[in-house]
C-alpha cells in the first residue's frame, strides 16, 4: 500500500519455510507512550474505488473479509503512498513531526500520479507482496521524499538513502497457496489499468494495529499548494 523503500538484496539469513513462503506474524505491540508513524501521500477516493475493483477481480470474491486461502488484502479505505516510515515514535515528538510535514510540503505544487501495471516482490514466482506500479509521478514523489528526509534529519532522524521503489501494495501473500498464480493474474489484469489523480497533500499517519487490517489515522496534513 505504499511507495516503499525497495526490498534490497539483504536478508535475515534464515531459510523461509515451505519453499520460500514465510508465515504471517502479527507485529509486536509498540511501547507505551509511542505511536507507529509514517508520512505518505493519500490516494484519491475515486482511485481507491478503481483499485478495489481490481483487487476483487483478482480475488474472485469480496475482500473486506479474508476468506481461507486468500491473500491478506490491504484496507482500501487507507490506501496511500508511503514516503517515509518512522515506526514506534514517542508521542511527545508529534508536534515537531507535524511541523516537518508542513515544511516539506511548503512550495511544492500538486502533481499527477498514475497507477498502472502490476507485479510482485521478490518475484512473481515466489511472491510475498502483490502491487500495482506507478507510471507517472515517481520523480515528484522521490523529490518530496527527499524534502521529508532533510527535515527529519534536521530533527535528529538518520538520513534514509535507500532507493525508493514505486508501487502501491495490494496484498501480502506469505504462506498463501497458489500465490504465484495470483501474481501472474495480477500482471495480466493490471497491464491496461490507468488510474490517476492529482496529489495535493502530504499526511502524517498513525498505524493502529489490531484484529483485521491495519487502520490508519491522519494526525497532521499539509497541502501541496505550490506557494
Amino acid at each position: 500500500m505504499s511507495f516503499d523503500r525497495g526490498p534490497g538484496g539483504g536478508g535475515s539469513g534464515q531459510r523461509p519455510p515451505q519453499g520460500g513462503r514465510r508465515p504471517f506474524m502479527r507485529p509486536p505491540d509498540d511501547p507505551p507512550g509511542t505511536s507507529r508513524l509514517f508520512m505518505a501521500v493519500p490516494v484519491a477516493d475515486r482511485v481507491r474505488d478503481g483499485v478495489a475493483r481490481l483487487m476483487e477481480q483478482l480475488a474472485g470474491a469480496p475482500i473486506d473479509v479474508r476468506a481461507p486461502g486468500q491473500p491478506r488484502w490491504v484496507s482500501v479505505a487507507g490506501l496511500h503512498l508511503t514516503l517515509r516510515f518512522l515506526g514506534a515514535t514517542p508521542d511527545t515528538r508529534l508536534p515537531e513531526l507535524s511541523e516537518a510535514v508542513a515544511a516539506a510540503a511548503r512550495g511544492v505544487a500538486p502533481f499527477r500520479i498514475e497507477l498502472t501495471g502490476g507485479g510482485a516482490f521478490p518475484s512473481p514466482q515466489r511472491p510475498r507482496v502483490l502491487w500495482i506500479g506507478i507510471g507517472t509521478g515517481e520523480p515528484e514523489l522521490v523529490a518530496l521524499a527527499g524534502r521529508l528526509n532533510a527535515e527529519l534529519h534536521r530533527l535528529g532522524w538518520p538520513l534514509d538513502d535507500r532507493p525508493l521503489t514505486a508501487h502501491l501494495t495490494l496484498a501480502r501473500t506469505d504462506g498463501v497457496p497458489g500465490a504465484d498464480e495470483k501474481a501472474a493474474r495480477l500482471i495480466e489484469l493490471a497491464r491496461d489499468v490507468r488510474l490517476d489523480w492529482q496529489a495535493d497533500s502530504l499526511v502524517l499517519y498513525k498505524s493502529n494495529v489490531g484484529h483485521g487490517p491495519t487502520h490508519y489515522e491522519a494526525l497532521a496534513r499539509a497541502d501541496l499548494a505550490g506557494e
